[in-house]
């Protein structure tokens, strides 16, 4: 298990109300030995002021998944998708052989939101998109295409989950604070297992993480 702390996260912005904050290599931020973990490719904390937004630009062979914290996040997509996506909804944007997208806090308050970025197992294709409104604790919400699956899971102070048994988890602890394998995680720390087995999360307080189980 690789714990990495949220305060170590690269950060960076635009100066025009875009603050970022990436777990793996990106954009300029670059390391060798931070590409990937299984599928995941990219986990970047984003707040944005009201007004602010990231402008109209492509993406391919990526499949995208957005977790709003707070806020709204309104999205435009080449698809003839138009969408605003609230806390508890999970969005997806399977970029395929090429899309182009425009997402923008449209609101009076701040946004913030977890965007994940997917290999898929096959570049190309037909682009898609979905929005699952109100995901539950007992409902995975599957990532075929990257052989992948996130589950959502709220914790009360005291209260356990099992963490998925695969080759590989990614945990991101979204708010509050968990106890994992010995490791105390706060907001913004995540942990990388390969080979999971037998683990569970505590709640130390009022808890939200979120997981991604993959395969080899």
């Amino acid at each position: 298990m690789d714990v990495r702390r949220g305060v170590e996260r690269c950060s960076g912005g635009d100066g025009r109300g875009i603050e970022s904050r990436h777990a793996f290599s990106f954009g300029a931020y670059y390391d060798p030995d931070n590409l990937r973990f299984g599928a995941l490719i990219a986990c970047n904390e984003e707040r944005l002021a009201p007004g602010a937004g990231f402008d109209e630009h492509p993406h391919s062979h990526t499949e995208i998944v957005t977790w709003v914290v707070e806020g709204e996040l309104t999205h435009r997509d080449s698809l003839g998708q138009e969408t605003v996506v609230g806390p508890g909804d999970v969005q997806r944007l399977s970029s395929a052989a090429g899309v182009r997208h425009v997402e923008r806090n449209a609101g009076p308050e701040p946004l913030t939101f977890v965007q994940m970025w997917l290999a898929p197992l096959n570049p190309g294709g037909v682009p898609g998109y979905e929005i699952v409104r109100g995901i539950a604790d007992s409902t995975p919400y599957a990532v075929p295409e990257a052989g992948a699956m996130l589950h959502v899971r709220r914790l009360r102070p005291g209260e356990r989950t099992a963490l998925p048994d695969a080759a590989y988890v990614y945990l991101h602890l979204v708010r509050g604070e968990v106890r994992l394998a010995g490791e105390r995680l706060e907001p913004g720390d995540s942990a990388r297992i390969t080979d999971a087995r037998d683990l569970e999360a505590v709640g130390v307080t009022a808890a939200e993480l979120l997981l991604w189980e993959m395969g080899a």
